[in-house]
């Protein structure tokens, strides 16, 4: 019977691992090494910027002993997503750290860079040929939001990585890619079966998220077989349970059972969980069901203006009262002064002013499900958000000192009914950006639209 085994480093390269969890990874022999180095759950600035999410020095860290590892065994490294949002600027930024820590290590190594950052002509072509379809809550897509984009990857599937170590690469660094792909790879190229490797690659690419308590980020090992899989945790304190494992499918998933990826559907319908022992689960049953279309999920993020924040707290039991017209009387004051700041006038459509409370529905806004009255102070969080930096600065400063002031009926004087717990009151965050592509692209094959570069290190 087949069997490859797979470990993940982590499940976020530059977020740690323990070096000890690693080093009995790698003394188990594994076929590959991986890790996932990017996500949309931070957000839109990291592939709107091209800015990493990481430290350089955390990154370095990960990598440097990945890189020792790999070199001891002579097997396949994967990093997938480099630089978080996985554009061209975080390929080249790895890039770099993964060469310096081989000058400083003395290892040579042939390095493929699999770029997945997507030409505007070509995004803009596949549209007008109605080979661009919206996934669920998708926003309007039209050749201005595709123009306005300031980066765009497709989410690649495990075949452009293959392709790679075909091509004798060693360590494969890649772009915007599939979690999920980086840890099948290897399985699917060495014969393991097509579900217990795709399925157990869900389980894996995020590191110990499987485990029963987690209390770190940290390394986990797979062994694929041709008709199951067993899952355990490199670090002897920490255990999987057939619970653990199995409720992973529901993260970050809209149906636990059926997850897509560019080449078809992972169907653990019939997964059946067993422990072992108490610390690793055995997983049978779980099938992959090819499509007879590649799908590459596209991701964008455009510049949405220059933002700066406000944060105050309010224990003025008059103000708690009212809080919501006492708030919404004062953004409807501040447009006049506003008026005032710019000659030439500011609509209102030109700037943005949103509030937070906290302590009552800060985090989930209209959504909250507790209709309650504050609590004796909230915090208040602004956000100021404007076309230009210079207008959104000026707007924050006036802004702090008219909401210290602003009044309620019950007050006589000069009054302050805000308490700002730094100085000054606001903070410019600079650029912000929203995502305006979710939606996927029907390539003719699933390599066309990855670029892969290699190169002797």
């Amino acid at each position: 019977m087949t069997e490859v085994r797979v470990l993940s480093a982590s499940g976020q390269l530059g977020s740690g691992f323990l070096e000890s969890s690693f080093d009995r990874g790698v003394s188990l022999s594994p076929h590959v090494i991986a890790c996932d180095a990017g996500s949309t759950d931070g957000g839109p600035a990291y592939l709107g910027s091209g800015k990493p999410h990481f430290s350089r020095e955390g990154t370095k860290r990960d990598l440097r002993l990945m890189l020792r590892g790999r070199d001891r065994l002579n097997v396949p490294m994967i990093v997938g997503s480099c630089g978080f949002g996985g554009g061209d600027a975080g390929v080249e930024w790895m890039s770099g750290i993964v060469e310096e820590i081989a000058r400083e290590e003395g290892l040579r190594f042939r390095m493929a860079l699999v770029r997945s950052e997507q030409e505007k002509a070509y995004i803009k072509r596949r549209f007008r040929e109605g080979r661009i379809v919206p996934l669920s809550s998708a926003p309007y897509l039209d050749e201005e939001i595709i123009d306005a984009s300031e980066h765009i990857v497709g989410m690649m599937g495990h075949e452009p990585l293959a392709r790679a170590i075909e091509q004798g690469a060693q360590v494969v660094l890649a772009g915007r890619a599939s979690d999920t792909s980086l840890f099948a790879t290897v399985p699917l190229m060495q014969g393991a079966g097509a579900g217990p490797a795709w399925h157990a690659a869900k389980i894996i690419e995020c590191g110990t998220a499987s485990v029963v308590q987690r209390k770190r980020p940290d390394c986990i090992m797979a062994w694929i077989r041709d008709d199951h899989f067993d899952i355990e945790p490199m670090d002897p304190e920490a255990r999987c349970s057939p619970q653990s494992v199995a409720s992973h499918s529901l993260y970050e998933n809209a149906d636990p059972f059926l997850i897509t990826e560019p080449s078809g559907t992972i169907d653990s319908n019939g997964a059946t969980y067993e422990a072992l022992d108490d610390r690793t689960v055995r997983v049978r049953g779980s099938v992959f069901r090819p499509s007879d279309r590649t799908t590459i999920k596209l991701e964008g993020a455009r510049l949405d203006g220059y933002q700066a924040l406000i944060i105050g707290g309010v224990r003025e039991p008059f103000i708690i009262r009212q809080l919501d017209s006492w708030l919404e009387a004062m953004l409807a004051k501040f447009h006049e002064r506003v008026q005032e700041l710019f000659p030439n006038g500011l609509k209102k459509e030109a700037y943005d002013i949103h509030v937070r409370v906290y302590g009552r529905d800060g985090v989930m806004g209209k959504l909250e499900p507790l209709a309650q009255k504050p609590s004796h102070e909230v915090c208040l969080l602004f956000t100021i958000t404007t076309a230009d930096e210079a207008s959104t600065d000026s707007i924050a400063k006036t802004f702090s000192h008219f909401a210290l002031h602003y009044p309620i009926p019950e007050w006589r004087g000069l009054i302050s009914g805000l308490a700002f717990p730094m100085a000054p009151a606001h903070v410019n965050r600079g650029p912000v950006y929203r995502f305006n592509l979710n939606h996927v692209v029907i390539p003719d094959d699933p390599y066309e639209m990855f670029r892969t570069e290699m190169v002797e290190v």
